[in-house]
């Protein structure tokens, strides 16, 4: 089975609006990274329904050491930067995409982290 994960700034405070479209920039920015590299993966995590759950971390720094983690393990993941037009200063790092990805892999590296 495949899915992907969401890593978010708990810390940012972030609105429920502004949260879902950085969620929604790194699903889709991670999703095309596989689909490029890994076109099979893609199509079987749209096949499967397109599974997806979203964590949380308590700072940049610690966004940084999973998004580390997630490359380290071999997953494709795509680092969000905000452009700042609204709640962030921009450039404020806000969220990363990890996947689709085996999810097992994914659990065995985000596994830890709590549902946002």
């Amino acid at each position: 089975m495949y899915k992907q994960t969401i890593v978010v700034r708990a810390d940012l405070k972030m609105g429920k609006g502004k949260l879902a479209a950085q969620s929604s920039h790194a699903s889709l920015s991670s999703y095309k990274k596989v689909a490029k590299s890994n076109p099979d993966v893609a199509r079987a995590w749209e096949d499967q329904g397109q599974a997806k759950i979203v964590l949380k971390v308590s700072s940049e720094k610690e966004l940084l050491e999973y998004f580390q983690k997630g490359k380290d393990a071999g997953i494709p993941c795509e680092l969000i930067r905000d452009a700042g037009h609204t709640q962030l200063e921009p450039g404020t790092l806000s969220c990363f995409g990890a996947g689709p990805w085996d999810e097992k892999e994914l659990d065995k590296v985000f596994g830890k982290l709590k549902l946002l």
